[in-house]
């Protein structure tokens, strides 16, 4: 089979992938409450640490990443790098908009990050990295995805990846829709920091 064949199986393959709620299983499967009624209602990990639980939050960051890389690395394998960059969009709206949930899902910043991992990982350290930093300064979990989803398609286009830099771009986009509620928060000093419920 020709690549092209294989570029809108690599975006079904991702939507399938990035659908998976893992932060919504991994909660109802603890006995918590419905996490869609706590915090934010996002199926993330950020609104599972809001439960209490640590662990039930790392799992579910881990999930949501894996999910993306995996689906990266499948397409990839399958259709090579154009259905792998179809596969890491797929998998980012699929989390965005499972359509298991009415198409409402998390904000996507764990995905971002999977699939980063699996088209280009040095540029998945260099968004931690930022996130990790603007966290510590700022304890907003909202603005440190924004600074890292915004640093990543400069540093993509930087290094000579502009292909990549513009399917960032476009995630970046996205993932600043996504949180267009915490961006109004933010704006009111009214956004939630790290730890609170």
């Amino acid at each position: 089979m020709s690549p092209e064949v294989w570029l809108p199986v690599g975006l079904i393959i991702g939507y399938f992938f990035g659908s998976i709620p893992f932060g919504l299983i991994l909660t109802k499967l603890a006995g918590t409450q419905d996490l869609r009624s706590i915090g934010s209602g996002s199926i993330g990990a950020t609104n599972v640490l809001r439960t209490g639980n640590k662990g039930l939050a790392a799992a579910t960051l881990l999930g949501d990443a894996l999910k993306g890389t995996i689906a990266v690395v499948i397409a990839g394998y399958l259709g090579g790098p154009n259905a792998a960059m179809l596969a890491a969009l797929g998998a980012f709206l699929g989390h965005l908009f499972p359509v298991w949930l009415k198409f409402k899902g998390g904000k996507g910043v764990a995905v971002y990050i999977g699939v980063l991992i699996g088209l280009f990982w040095p540029a998945a350290i260099v968004f931690c990295v930022l996130w990790l930093a603007t966290a510590a300064i700022s304890r907003y979990s909202s603005l440190s995805a924004l600074v890292a989803s915004f640093v990543a398609p400069i540093f993509l286009w930087w290094f000579g990846h502009p292909a990549l830099a513009s399917l960032f771009a476009v995630m970046t986009l996205l993932l600043f829709y996504a949180h267009r509620d915490n961006i109004k928060r933010l704006q009111a000093g009214t956004e939630s920091r790290i730890g609170q419920k």
